[in-house]
């Protein structure tokens, strides 16, 4: 038979449940039909792909043949396949979301987006989340243009027509450079000293940075908009500048970075809130990345003696 016939749901269902069950008998508890339902079915399986599946002779127990281990592979997959659908649709039928595009800010510690996002993929497995790593006002601006459903966005949200807003914590923000840059080999540094080093700024592209600073306080400054980027250069002692806590914390440890000691520029407190677009509310699966993200915000210690940015 060169040309094999396209098998059906059920046998295939069929032909799983004798490999798992390990008998015929026992798929036959297992999917509650009888007997002779289950090798009826296997026999028109067999039948409608040309080859034997099993080996019934000389063995109280059916045995995968060749071409039946080459088979259950693709059986599986076929299976699963079925099983996702039912339950996306499912989740349509309820309300669930089928994808959702969230935009998360730099800023945010990656341990926390890491640990929402691995909840969410255990209680969401049939939503796709997409996931954007912006800067600054480019967090709003993708919700804002309907390019993401929600986002963790740092203070440039606020007041935007049309975006709604919920406060989901803080990092703060200090001052720091490598141990052999000029201001991380000086033990207090004096009012103005910063402006005659290169400051690395993080900036974006978005309509809500322009002709806005943050921060910045020398002349003489980079502009990147990628944080690791700027990261990697503090620590080759390309300039100083303004990084998260958490972040450079083990940097801090090792000595790999100092934090500057600087009287006239202690850093500031970076705020987050989830944003969503008005028009847009958030559902289930979108709600609740909202929920778990303000939740673990509100643990955030607050950081003494430093104001906002």
């Amino acid at each position: 038979m060169s040309n094999p016939g396209a098998p059906s749901l059920d046998q295939l269902t069929i032909f799983l449940a004798i490999v798992d069950a390990g008998s015929f008998a026992g798929a036959a508890r297992r999917l509650n039909r009888a007997v002779s339902v289950i090798s009826y079915g296997i026999a028109n399986l067999e039948a409608q792909l040309g080859i034997e599946l099993f080996e019934r002779e000389g063995t109280r127990k059916p045995r995968l043949t060749v071409a039946g281990r080459a088979l259950l592979a693709e059986a599986r997959a076929i299976s699963r396949g079925v099983e996702d659908l039912r339950a996306k649709v499912k989740g349509l039928l309820e309300g669930l979301e089928a994808e959702v595009d969230l935009a998360v800010d730099v800023m945010l510690p990656t341990e926390r987006v890491g640990a929402v996002l691995r909840e969410f993929a255990g209680r969401f497995p049939t939503v796709q989340l997409r996931l954007h790593m912006e800067a600054l006002g480019a967090v709003t601006a993708m919700v804002q243009g309907g390019a993401a459903m929600i986002g963790v966005s740092g203070p440039l949200s606020l007041g935007v027509e049309g975006i709604e807003s919920i406060a989901a914590g803080s990092v703060a923000l200090i001052p720091v450079a490598a141990p052999d840059h000029p201001l991380g080999r000086t033990a207090r540094i004096p009012p103005g000293a910063a402006r005659e080093h290169t400051q690395l700024v993080l900036t974006d592209r978005s309509r809500f940075t322009e002709g806005r600073d943050f921060s910045v306080v020398s002349p003489r400054s980079w502009r990147l908009a990628d944080l690791g980027a700027k990261h990697a250069l503090l620590r080759e002692g390309v300039g100083w500048g303004n990084m998260p806590l958490q972040m450079v914390a083990d940097d801090l440890a090792s000595g790999a970075l100092v934090r500057l000691a600087m009287s006239d520029h202690r850093g500031g407190i970076y705020r987050f809130s989830c944003i969503w677009r008005r028009e847009a509310p958030p559902g289930p699966a979108a709600s609740w990345l909202v929920d778990r993200f303000v939740a673990l915000g509100a643990e955030d210690l607050p950081a003494e003696g430093l104001s906002d940015v």
